[in-house]
């Protein structure tokens, strides 16, 4: 067989003298690496009497841009955005390669469409160093707080004086090597002047460890009323070491949420077939990479087949889903000269036709620009407690270099080190920083348990202050799932005759249509009639024999007499149905209404909305009749139909530029740059992974009922985590004055940094016990 082949491909190339000279041999590709038969490929180049063989003409054409670089074996330098680098806070940072951001210290993150499919490097480090500090903290814990268990006595195994030198050797570790992304994080925050939660971190455990330090190595130092009856003073490495883990954790879950962006992303890319068969000069089909297809190649589709690229049918024919686009259920008819988009879906018929538009320009990928570019605007929610901590950093720091400075005037050195530890390690952010996670842990929990999941704190800050909801129909208002919805008999007819007629025809259908036909027949009890000589003419309807007789169903122009029935036809598409005629003998014998019904539950839930004081805006791919129909019975007034993508994009913009908070509620493929760029997307649990991914908020039963349960989470998390805010500046309030010894004339004693850490506990276990109140909020 491989000589025949090999024969035959002589005879109808005309190359033959490549074979000559590579003796039959295959040779690499020097673009992509391929191997490439020279005698079998029409693709060749010669630059400076050097010819080289391609697998395509896309090949072809990037080594002619720079011959000299690929001959040398390398690579032309991308002109993409894969190196460069931006803050998902502050998207005016820009950079090449990853870094931190000189404002807020966040991760900078990939500003490109996410490619590498490798897990986050700095998650895996940031949950190294997390893994490992807590073995270490796990035994300083119990080194720490020992003593204080009944019926254990620590200094019996561990001497007094030597407890503090094991504290010091396991604290090391954490802060040292644990710590250190804070650590330079907060010297970048100190050097730029932008101070914020590193600042705070690395200052208070920073001041914790180095205290504890000379207090272990020369507690001569210190005055004898803090050294205790072993002549030891109190070190405070425990609180050092938990609040490294503590924030090590903390970055752990915010470089998980932010790697589910990426994630949806690529989903998305993921849509598209890695290959496409491309139809050569001489009939014959390859199938080839993605990226080695070129403008104007013609690629060859066959039925239950993805489309590869953008581009105009030439050939043939077929019915393509374009749900993914237009978010609607009906295939749509394509003949010669009509326009297909990549990633969707040929069900029936085949056809060929002519790319032309590829990579960066297709559909698909500017909906995974869009995606993109909409996420990245997002602000987080710990942005609140950023800002106060911009304030309150450089006063708290002010405040210990004051009491420093104060102390060693009026006491000595001591008291003023012992004041501005107090200040420090009283203000380090524990209850700051954990008041908004906690209060949106609990919440997302008690949301999961009412079938409303939340994917990011952003979502649920903002569901607050939403006004105006942009509903998709199909599968959001309506089941997403077409079903007959009318039968009108011609004389001499019954509707159980023409549905078990069509049913029988449409058993040999692939279309969605179709489907619901027989379905609906099967629901009544009746038998599909037996077909014989099926066919079907694309965009128009299907035929077949029965008995003798021929049925014809399709569209108006398809079936005879269907003239007699539209009147009733055109009532019946005003009610939102698509509609079929079934001709008997070339003798109209009725019609069948095909339409998406609206979910039970959604009246009730948008008349619950609208009280709730929110505005409610329909945005569909569907035809202007068909949206009006399901608009007008739902009560909505204002409706945007056939919406592609950039359309309701767009809507969500001008909403937005015109003042309104707006959510976006949708379920397809087709939603997502939507649902990305509204200020809350919620997705409908029904829908696509995509969908799901690019939404701030996921309803499970995919109701629009979840919204009111949603936006009640939403109100009572908000107001949770202003009185966690609240709880956590009060006791930094009274307690950093504390500290600095205004109360000294009247006590005659420093505020001991032992009590200064029990206070920032305290605060702690406040601000974690009033999230906990949201475990039993009513939805």
């Amino acid at each position: 067989m491989e000589n025949a082949h090999h024969g035959h491909h002589h005879h109808d190339h005309p190359n033959h003298d490549h074979d000559a000279d590579t003796g039959g041999a295959t040779v690499l590709d020097p673009v992509c690496g391929m191997s490439v038969d020279p005698a079998k490929t029409r693709h060749h180049y010669i630059h400076e009497g050097t010819e080289s063989h391609f697998c395509s003409a896309r090949c072809r054409a990037r080594f002619s841009a720079a011959p000299d670089v690929y001959l040398r074996g390398e690579k032309p330098e991308s002109s993409d955005k894969s190196g460069t680098y931006t803050c998902p806070m502050h998207p005016e940072i820009i950079q090449d390669g990853p870094g931190n951001c000189p404002i807020c210290g966040m991760a900078l993150e990939p500003a490109g469409i996410p490619t590498d499919d490798g897990p986050n490097p700095e998650l895996v480090d940031m949950s190294r160093r997390f893994w490992i500090s807590a073995a270490f903290l796990i035994p300083l814990l119990v080194l720490s707080m020992g003593g204080h268990i009944p019926g254990v006595d620590l200094a019996a195994i561990v001497p007094h004086h030597l407890n503090a030198w094991g504290q010091l050797a396991l604290t090391a570790p954490i802060v040292l090597w644990g710590g250190y992304p804070f650590f330079v994080r907060g010297w970048a925050s100190l050097v730029s002047r932008h101070l914020n939660m590193f600042t705070l971190i690395a200052i208070g455990t920073g001041a914790a460890f180095v205290y504890s330090i000379v207090a272990t190595a020369a507690p001569g130092l210190f005055p004898a009323e803090l050294r205790d009856a072993h002549g030891v003073v109190p070190v405070y490495f425990e609180a050092a070491g938990a609040i490294i883990v503590l924030v090590q954790l903390g970055q752990i879950m915010e470089l998980r949420a932010r790697d589910a962006t990426g994630r949806a992303l690529k989903a998305l890319m993921g849509l598209a077939p890695d290959t496409a068969r491309v139809v050569r000069d001489d009939g014959s089909d390859e199938d080839v990479p993605l990226d080695h297809v070129a403008v104007g190649d013609l690629i060859r589709v066959r039925p239950g087949e993805k489309i590869a690229l953008d581009g105009t049918v030439v050939e043939g024919g077929g019915a393509v889903d374009e749900s993914m686009i237009t978010g609607e259920p009906v295939p749509v008819a394509k003949a010669a000269g009509d326009p297909v988009i990549g990633a969707t879906l040929n069900t029936t018929g085949g056809f060929v036709f002519r790319a032309e538009k590829i990579g960066a320009d297709t559909v698909l990928s500017r909906i995974v620009g869009l995606v993109a570019d909409a996420q990245r605007s997002r602000a987080p929610i710990q942005q609140l407690a950023d800002v106060v901590s911009g304030w309150f950093v450089p006063l708290v720091v002010v405040i210990a270099a004051v009491a420093f400075v104060v102390w060693l005037i009026v006491a000595s050195l001591p008291f003023a080190l012992v004041a501005a530890v107090s200040v420090l390690i009283i203000a380090c952010p524990c209850a700051l920083g954990l008041a908004t996670p906690m209060s949106v842990m609990v919440a997302v929990g008690r949301g999961a348990q009412a079938g409303v999941l939340v994917r990011n704190a952003d979502a649920l800050q903002t569901l607050d202050r939403v006004d105006t909801l942009v509903v998709d129909k199909t599968g959001t208002l309506t089941e997403g799932r077409p079903a007959v919805t009318g039968i009108v008999a011609a004389d001499g007819f019954s509707e159980d005759e023409v549905l078990a007629l069509a049913a029988g025809i449409e058993r040999h259908s692939e279309h969605p249509l179709g489907a619901a036909v027989v379905r609906a027949a099967s629901d009544r009890g009746l038998e599909p009639a037996a077909i014989t000589g099926f066919s079907s003419e694309t965009g128009a309807g299907v035929s077949g024999e029965t008995n003798g007789r021929t049925l014809k169903l399709g569209n108006d122009r398809f079936v005879p007499d269907a003239a007699q029935l539209a009147q009733e036809a055109d009532t019946l598409r005003k009610q939102g149905a698509t509609v079929v005629f079934l001709a008997v003998d070339d003798k109209l014998a009725g019609l069948i209404a095909i339409a998406d019904p609206i979910k039970e539950s959604t009246p009730k839930a948008l008349s619950d909305l609208r009280e709730l004081g929110i505005e409610i805006v329909m945005a569909t791919g569907d035809n202007a009749v068909t949206a009006g129909a399901v608009a007008a019975e739902l009560g909505i007034e204002r409706i945007e139909a056939g919406a592609r993508p950039e359309d309701k994009v767009a809507l969500i913009a001008s909403l937005q530029a015109s003042g309104h908070v707006v959510a976006m509620a949708g379920d397809g493929i087709n939603d997502a740059p939507a649902l990305a760029r509204a200020d809350v997307g919620i997705a409908m649990g029904t829908g696509t992974d995509v969908a799901i991914e690019s939404a701030g908020i996921t309803l499970v039963k995919g109701d629009l009922a979840g919204i009111v349960r949603a936006r009640r989470l939403s109100r009572a998390a908000m107001g949770n985590i202003r009185q966690n805010l609240f709880l956590a500046f009060v006791y930094n309030s009274v307690g950093v004055p504390i500290a600095a010894g205004v109360l000294f004339p009247l006590t005659g004693a420093l505020l001991s940094p032992i009590v200064a850490a029990a206070a920032m506990s305290l605060s702690s276990v406040s601000v974690i016990g009033n999230a906990l109140r949201l475990r039993f909020q009513r939805l």
